[in-house]
């Protein structure tokens, strides 16, 4: 008798566990603030384009693109996709995460350890190292802040690019892993989970995560689905307040606003 109420015990933690993995996984707990979302406008949006950065400059965006031989930095008008001018990587390096600071482009690659450093005009004007992966770059306006696909966001001094501080990110204790491109806006860091439709609100004080955004629903409002890839690419335009996301080989870039759930 006793070793039948062992194994029930034991089955009842395996299905408890597996049961908070799995709420975990579809959805944040209600403990943070959630928002849901509405589609404002919906534009075109290059289909080749592995979308790995995103940010608003002068109203168009600088788009960061990824995959062996096809990496791009690039600008791109908003509302009809158009590329306006685009600079390709070289084959050897998988391009990832970009920010403007101080007139200058930066662009981060994935396992290369390299980030490269542009003008406005896309020159290259010079090369940096990164000490571990490069996944999501955004600014608050002094410093870099870089994530590597963990939970860490890491503080780069842009005179150095020397990392001067980390923090990592959190919810309710628990690390928040697979941290992919970021936006900074009004004092806190947006980020994209990794193979996730989420994207998590940070306090880059202290890591902790703040609110979530639940984009759920958004593939299926593509012009076709046919070879998207996963969410990716935050982009936030201060002067016009408003709020741009798409995803890697997306047909379409959407803009959203952010509403209460």
């Amino acid at each position: 008798m006793r070793q039948r109420r062992g194994i029930i015990a034991i089955i009842l933690i395996v299905i408890c566990t597996a049961a908070a993995y799995t709420y975990w996984t579809s959805r944040p707990p209600e403990l943070a603030p959630l928002y849901t979302y509405q589609v404002v406008n919906k534009y075109p949006h290059d289909p080749g384009a592995f979308t790995q950065g995103l940010v608003v400059q002068d109203g168009v965006f600088i788009e960061g693109t990824g995959l062996y031989g096809r990496s791009s930095i690039r600008y791109v008008e908003i509302e009809t996709g158009n590329v306006l001018e685009r600079v390709g990587l070289a084959p050897e390096y998988f391009g990832e995460g970009v920010t403007i600071l101080d007139e200058t482009i930066y662009q981060l690659t994935w396992k290369e350890h390299t980030g490269f450093t542009y003008d406005t005009g896309l020159q290259k004007t010079g090369e940096f190292s990164i000490p571990n992966e490069g996944w999501g770059l955004t600014t608050n306006g002094a410093q870099l802040i870089m994530s590597d696909g963990t939970a860490t966001l890491s503080f780069i001094d842009p005179d150095t690019m020397n990392i001067v501080s980390t923090v990592s990110v959190t919810f309710e204790g628990e690390d928040v892993v697979r941290l992919n491109e970021l936006e900074y806006i009004d004092g806190r860091v947006y980020a994209n989970i990794w193979q996730t439709n989420r994207i998590a609100i940070i306090d880059p004080d202290n890591g902790n995560v703040v609110s979530w955004i639940d984009l759920t629903g958004i593939k299926n409002e593509l012009d076709s689905t046919l070879g998207a890839d996963v969410l990716n690419g935050i982009a936030y335009d201060p002067e016009t307040e408003k709020l741009y996301v798409t995803g890697k080989l997306w047909p379409n870039l959407f803009e959203i606003q952010l509403v209460p759930k």
